[in-house]
């Protein structure tokens, strides 16, 4: 299992923990982003990073029928987990700014669902993928992802991650003085057109 100082270590040689002033989906402002995708890019160190993570999801969580990952950034992960656990893995994407499953991907009722993520922060994605579950009359096992930034309390004691990092995010109205002078960067893929 990676250990919290060899994951930063990882996260930092990939570029995928990056400084500067970021805009995430949430609308949230930040000095730190984390693309997992920089990451994801790099099987030689992401392999270790996922590894770990269905090694914890393993320990924690004794059911999954099937896992859901949101598009992007749930994917690849999700993919990965599912392959590692022996479990089928689907995803959901947005169509017309809701969650959608399509390609003939569906959840049967009273199917066990593992959410997996790439970061979760606010959850945002991960409670819209929950609307799917509970819309097919399936059970949220748990959320799992490889990276915890999250600030959402009701979720937080049922989020499996490989590293929790506590990286500050602000409102519009409350940005920092020295996060106001870094021009700012929108790293995420919700508001894509």
């Amino acid at each position: 299992m990676l250990s919290l100082k060899n994951s930063l270590k990882v996260l930092r040689k990939t570029k995928a923990l990056q400084e500067g002033h970021f805009v995430l989906s949430s609308g949230l402002h930040s000095a730190k982003y984390v693309q997992c995708a920089k990451l994801m890019s790099n099987p030689k160190y992401s392999s270790e990073f996922v590894k770990s993570l269905a090694y914890k999801i393993k320990k924690k969580i004794k059911k999954i029928d099937i896992i859901l990952a949101p598009a992007m950034g749930g994917i690849i992960i999700g993919y990965e987990i599912g392959r590692i656990l022996g479990k089928e893995t689907i995803f959901c994407e947005r169509v017309k700014t809701k969650f959608k499953l399509r390609r003939g991907f569906f959840i049967k009722k009273n199917t066990k669902v593992l959410i997996v993520e790439d970061v979760i922060t606010t959850g945002k994605s991960s409670l819209e993928c929950l609307k799917l579950i509970n819309q097919s009359k399936a059970k949220l096992v748990g959320f799992a992802c490889l990276i915890d930034r999250s600030t959402n309390r009701k979720m937080k004691k049922k989020i499996i991650s490989q590293i929790k990092l506590n990286i500050p995010t602000y409102s519009k109205k409350k940005i920092p003085e020295f996060l106001k002078r870094i021009p700012i960067s929108k790293p995420g893929s919700r508001f894509l057109k």
